[in-house]
């Protein structure tokens, strides 16, 4: 399920996601290492056409460990102190490399540095965590083909 098929799926959820990691540049991306231990590297998400794509350098550790295994988690850059407005936000899934006239399309709209690594992502599940009325901790959980679980804690 790509970012389109979320969006209409839980569109609400959806705009709060995409308006969280729109608020900062970078953001912290989880990737498995050979030996399964996980990796966390910076990166921009770039929200465009219905997709979550992610670009990194060639060469780069993430993208040689997407490659391996493309199972990834991508944490929302928390901001500048610990607000947070929107809440704290997660998406899980699994990213595919994309070349020829998909990379082709993008690197003309974008102007990314060259060369570089270009994928794709279809999403498993996307998390929202925030605080209501200052007294309770709502984590809100999305996987495909489940309704929307909302779970509040005090």
């Amino acid at each position: 399920m790509n970012w389109a098929a979320f969006v209409c799926a839980e569109p609400e959820l959806a705009m709060t996601v995409e308006q969280r990691f729109r608020a900062f540049r970078h953001h912290v991306l989880a990737t498995l290492r050979r030996d399964g231990s996980p990796r966390t590297s910076g990166l921009e998400a770039d929200f465009r056409g219905g997709e979550l794509w992610l670009g990194m350098m060639a060469g780069s550790r993430k993208a040689l460990d997407l490659r391996r295994d493309a199972r990834f988690a991508l944490q929302a850059n928390p901001g500048e102190d610990t607000g947070t407005g929107g809440g704290d936000v997660r998406i899980a899934g699994r990213a595919y490399e994309v070349g020829g006239e998909g990379k082709r399309s993008y690197a003309e709209e974008v102007e990314p540095p060259e060369p570089f690594h270009l994928f794709r992502t279809e999403l498993t599940e996307v998390v929202r965590t925030y605080v209501e009325d200052e007294r309770y901790l709502v984590v809100q959980v999305w996987r495909p083909g489940e309704p929307l679980r909302t779970i509040r804690r005090t």
